[in-house]
């Protein structure tokens, strides 16, 4: 069987199945299985769609966000890329077996993937005027001839001008659907992925507008309604979509991770200034990014990178250029780190129920450099912000443009196949188990390396989904050919 996967930056679960106007979606619902996502930690974009694909953690593959370490100075920051993922995915595992991949918006899509098939970068791609884009290299004119120049993400999205935001997101969604029809329609494939990273852009755009319990909500807005026009739009573009599949298709609709409001930005590093463990030469006299800042590493413990979470970082002898840290006291120091951390407060002294994790406690391995520590403030209804420089510890705006929302642990899946054993809502499914549940579901063996499990494993089919037992079924059959229903 072919599979379709058709994934949705962001979407919430509550939106997803909350909006009733969906037609689409909902008949893809009644058709098969839904239900709540788990996602990685932590639940970005980066990593969290490649885990999908490789049914693998960020631990395991050694990208944990979209800049990661790549050695121990203190400035050694590489942005993750398409080659930073070495770890086969779901469409390595089709090639061995002769079958043919498209991948459109993928992320991290830059440089295009070469693989057995055809792939459009994502977001990440500097410029589809100027920068290979596709593989082929030759599909990028097949694109721009039929869509023009193709837009990968909005240029400054993180803007006050939102009437301009809104209707370049719109523009840019419905250049890559039409992308995406026509590579299902012209070429051949067995596996088909696509990321719509509008919605994404859509949520941290306007969420404020949307949500009544966000701090900065204004009512009566004239943008309102775009979060719930989008889904509208995406469920239209969906159906058209779905008209150019076969019978035989596996469709998964899916998202990376969930939204939720954003309450404000806690400063991070301006907060390890306070609590002495980052030195600093001189205190800077305006909001400095922590790359400008003068640190004093051999007095400095612990600095931070900001984001939608934090990256925490030890400053160990033997290990970093100018370790302050005796190896010997590492556990017990981050130990402590971590208490401090999950005491955090708001304005007021409430507790925010901020969360700490050690890597290799989450994680089946650790590669590559990870963080000592990763911290989601308030569970992540509050960012991180890496400046120095701040009057307080608690911010409303984020350090990089107006923001709304933050990323949310939980997304959410619709998974439609004629031979699937899935009916109705389903819990407990998680972010790793989708590559291995579409392998099964394809009649493909499971790798031995993917960490997920195969929801379908195990599950005794259900004839149509039916909650009727089998003397109901024959009455409501007998019902409806009475009443002109059935034929």
């Amino acid at each position: 069987m072919k599979i379709l996967v058709l994934g949705l930056d962001c979407a919430a679960p509550e939106l997803l199945f909350g909006y009733d106007d969906l037609p689409n979606l909902r008949q893809l619902m009644q058709m098969g299985a839904y239900g709540r996502l788990e996602s990685v930690i932590p639940p970005i974009t980066v990593p969290a769609w490649m885990c999908m694909a490789t049914s693998q953690d960020p631990g395991t593959l050694g990208v944990y966000g979209f800049r990661n370490r790549i050695d121990h100075s203190y400035a050694g920051l590489g942005i993750a890329s398409s080659r930073s993922i070495t770890a086969p995915a779901i469409w390595d595992y089709l090639a061995r077996e002769g079958k043919k991949s498209i991948i459109v918006g993928v992320p991290p899509g830059y440089p295009p993937r070469k693989l057995n098939g055809a792939s459009v970068g994502c977001f990440l791609t500097p410029d589809t005027d100027q920068n290979v884009f596709t593989h082929p290299p030759e599909l990028s004119a097949e694109i721009r001839a039929l869509v023009g120049r193709y837009p990968v993400d909005v240029q400054g999205f993180r803007t006050d001008d939102k009437a301009w935001l809104r209707d370049q997101i719109f523009a840019m969604s419905r250049a890559q659907f039409q992308v995406v029809r026509h590579l299902i329609s012209s070429r051949e494939w067995d596996y088909f992925h696509f990321v719509d990273i509008g919605l994404d852009r859509i949520h941290h755009g306007f969420w404020k507008y949307h949500d009544p319990a966000h701090v900065l909500h204004e009512p009566g807005s004239p943008f309102q309604s775009v979060i719930h026009d989008y889904y509208r739009h995406l469920d239209a573009e969906i159906g058209e979509t779905l008209g150019f599949l076969g019978d035989d298709t596996i469709v998964l609709i899916v998202s990376d991770h969930g939204a939720q409001r954003l309450d404000g930005g806690f400063c991070v590093n301006e907060w390890l200034v306070r609590e002495g463990l980052l030195v600093l030469h001189e205190r800077p006299s305006t909001v400095t990014p922590f790359s400008k800042l003068n640190v004093d590493w051999k007095r400095t413990t612990v600095w931070s990178e900001g984001g939608y979470y934090a990256r925490v970082f030890l400053n160990v002898k033997g290990r970093e250029p100018e370790g302050a840290i005796d190896p010997a006291d590492y556990e017990a120091f981050r130990d402590e780190i971590k208490a401090r951390f999950e005491a955090t407060t708001d304005a007021h002294g409430k507790s925010l129920g901020t969360l700490v994790f050690k890597p290799e406690q989450i994680y089946k391995r650790v590669t590559n450099i990870a963080p000592d520590l990763i911290v989601h403030f308030g569970g992540l209804f509050w960012r991180s912000i890496g400046g120095v420089g701040y009057e307080a510890l608690h911010v409303l705006e984020n350090d990089t443009g107006p923001d709304d929302c933050n990323h949310a642990q939980f997304g959410a899946f619709i998974l439609a196949a004629a031979n699937s054993p899935l009916y109705g809502e389903i819990e407990g499914a998680k972010l790793l188990d989708i590559a291995p549940t579409l392998m099964e579901l394809a009649g493909h063996e499971i790798p031995a390396e993917m960490q997920g499990r195969s929801l379908i494993s195990g599950v005794t089919p259900q004839a149509n989904g039916s909650e009727y037992t089998a003397d109901d079924e024959a009455l409501i059959r007998d019902r409806l050919s009475g009443l002109g229903y059935l034929g």
